[in-house]
């Protein structure tokens, strides 16, 4: 089994379709106050597939976040990465060697790694995990996933985070089909919505810096609506900001949806690779803003196949139908749009220290109970 990194500029990243692994995203993270780091892999297939024999290596490159927790210690934090997807069965033997190769290029006082996974949920696809109505129940308790992923591990070192940071459950749209299979593929009330948007006369374009100060009085209204911690308006300047001014780099449009002047919906539809991504949406409370919803929403769909998207990703749902969950009503309205849910593994940690990795843990269970 071979893991070898080596440092990489970020800005010479390959392209791809996952946006928290791009140039941007570690410019965008860098303006936050993280320090980005790139780094480029080289992973052998056995790694990768059990049983392989094959020695054939695999690269691809890994932007990782530093975030100081004070002038002493920090941790690692890794957005959607890695993108290599090993097997089941392989997934903790590869984040253990992965993480005990990256940890001498990262700071001495870095005290863990928390990888952000994108790979497929391992207990997405068992059936014991779904009602009878089809509906996700989630993954078992931390313990029984950290001793599947940790099994063949040499050091039993893996543990689920205390909460997921990136967006763990999401729908993505399947570009590849005609706008009217999309329109077909749709929920009844989903598809009316779209078309009455038309009637209604609501209008969506795509606006710049000079229009976000309207974004931002949608979002305000929106965070206050829906009890959101509230971010300043430079943080969405800086998403405008920092988008690729190349055509293989990252794109950003700020949509927004308005009739006869008063906009009622807003978004942010980024491009990357061959994937769009629903990235922040907002709307008034007006009673128009249902339908502008959907209208913007369509449009942004419609944007990301003319640039050539294969797919779309809806960036954020509940893991299922539960109307007790914060995200039910999202869901609902993201599903409408006739999408495939998918279920990633969220956030794992692999500590360095041990002991000020417990003390932070314990402080993440505080903050979160509070």
């Amino acid at each position: 089994m071979i893991c070898e990194v080596e440092k990489k500029n970020i800005e010479e990243f390959n392209t791809t379709n996952i946006l928290p692994q791009t140039p941007f995203w570690g410019r965008v993270k860098k303006d936050q106050g993280f320090v980005p780091q790139g780094f480029e892999l080289t992973i052998s297939k056995d790694l990768l597939i059990s049983g392989s024999s094959s020695l054939e290596k695999k690269g691809e490159d890994l932007l990782i976040l530093i975030k100081y927790i004070d002038k002493n210690t920090c941790f690692a934090y890794v957005p959607y990465g890695p993108k290599l997807e090993p097997a089941f069965e392989n997934q903790g033997v590869f984040l253990e060697q992965l993480s005990e190769t990256i940890k001498p290029q990262l700071p001495v006082n870095c005290i863990f790694i928390r990888f952000d996974l994108t790979w497929k949920n391992q207990w997405a696809v068992e059936e014991e995990y779904f009602d009878d109505g089809g509906n996700w129940l989630g993954p078992p308790s931390n313990q029984t996933q950290e001793y599947r992923v940790n099994f063949n591990t040499a050091r039993w070192n893996l543990y689920k985070s205390v909460e997921d940071n990136l967006p763990k459950n999401t729908f993505f749209l399947d570009l590849s089909l005609e706008e009217k299979e999309l329109l077909n593929n749709m929920r009844y009330n989903t598809r009316y919505n779209v078309r009455k948007s038309n009637k209604k006369g609501i209008r969506v374009k795509e606006y710049g810096l000079d229009q976000i100060g309207d974004w931002y009085k949608l979002y305000l209204e929106t965070a206050v609506r829906h009890h959101m911690p509230i971010q300043n308006q430079d943080y969405f300047s800086t998403i405008l900001k920092n988008q690729d001014n190349s055509n293989k780099g990252v794109s950003i449009k700020m949509l927004m949806a308005d009739i006869d002047g008063e906009f009622l919906s807003s978004m942010f539809l980024v491009l990357s690779k061959k994937r769009g991504t629903y990235l922040y949406g907002a709307s008034t409370s007006s009673p128009n803003n249902l339908m502008a919803s959907y209208a913007l929403q369509w449009e942004s769909i419609k944007i990301a196949k003319s640039q050539g998207c294969t797919e779309y990703d809806m960036f954020g749902s509940a893991p299922n139908l539960n109307q007790s969950h914060p995200l039910h009503g999202v869901h609902i309205y993201k599903k409408g749009f006739g999408g495939n849910l998918y279920h990633r593994m969220g956030c794992w940690d692999y500590p360095f220290n041990q002991k000020l990795y417990e003390s932070y843990r314990f402080q993440e269970l505080k903050n979160l109970k509070n």
